[in-house]
Parts: structure tokens; sequence; C-alpha cells
């Protein structure tokens, strides 16, 4: 998994097309706990005239993920099992975004973590939470793109 870690962290990094999408910035990653940040981006508004919700969650389930993924031997990949989101203020268009996330319990094939999402003026705007599945990874045409989560 460092490998990947190291990789995503790079300008212009290809080994997370989601982030690449996104414009998702990687702050900090280490075993237990993971910092991400979204800058703005008009592309994330919703109707209503807020980012939407999805976004958020996103970011949040993501910032989680890769505060698992921090913690993982060789070999070892997560998915999401399940995640919560509660929004506790809307989002505003040209408001940077940031999810910390830390893992809260670890055992050997589940992995509990917890996510705060805020925006640049520090105004929290949503929590999450999530469980997380440890797995080998099985090989595949995706092995031929080696620690990506």
């Amino acid at each position: 998994m460092r490998s990947y870690l190291d990789a995503l962290q790079q300008p212009g990094q290809t080994v997370n097309p989601l982030f690449a999408t996104l414009g998702v910035e990687v702050e900090h990653v280490t075993d237990g706990e993971a910092t991400l940040r979204l800058p703005p981006n008009a592309g994330l508004v919703q109707g209503g005239g807020v980012v939407a919700g999805g976004v958020l969650a996103t970011l949040a389930d993501e910032a989680m993920a890769h505060a698992v993924i921090g913690g993982l031997a060789e070999g070892l990949i997560t998915a999401t099992v399940e995640c919560s989101v509660r929004f506790l203020s809307p989002a505003r268009p040209g408001a940077a975004l940031r999810a910390r996330a830390v893992v809260v319990r670890r055992g050997r094939t589940i992995v509990f973590a917890e996510a705060s999402v805020t925006d640049s003026d520090g105004r929290l705007l949503a929590r999450a939470s999530g469980s997380f599945l440890v797995m080998p990874r099985r090989p595949g045409p995706e092995a031929a793109a080696p620690d990506t989560p």
C-alpha cells in the first residue's frame, strides 16, 4: 500500500481516477489517520446552489478508507461495508472542503472509522462513520496496477 499512497500524493497522480476527476488532494495519510482536501469546484454545486451532499459523503468515505489503507499490510485491500453520513450545514460554493478521518477500531477483517468534513472557515458540515472490510487482493485484470485500493 505504501507505493500506492506515495503515488497518490504526487502532482498529476493517475493511481486514483476518482481523486483526479474531483480534484481531491491528499494532505496526510498515516496508519489510522487521513486528511483529504477538495478545492472549490463549481461543477459540484447542485440545483439548490450548494455543494451536493453526495460530494460530502464521498469525501468522508474516501478519507475513512484512506485512514484504513494507511495501516494495511502489502497484499491487502479494503472496501466500504457501511457508511453513515449526517449533514449538519450546507456546503457553500467557493469554499474548500476538508475531510479528516481516524480509525476508531481495527479488527482483523473489519475496521471502523469516523470522519468530519469542514469548510475553509472551519465550519462543520458533516460527520460520518463507516466500517471497512479488509481482504487479500485477488489477482485479475486490475492487478496490473499494483497497490491501488
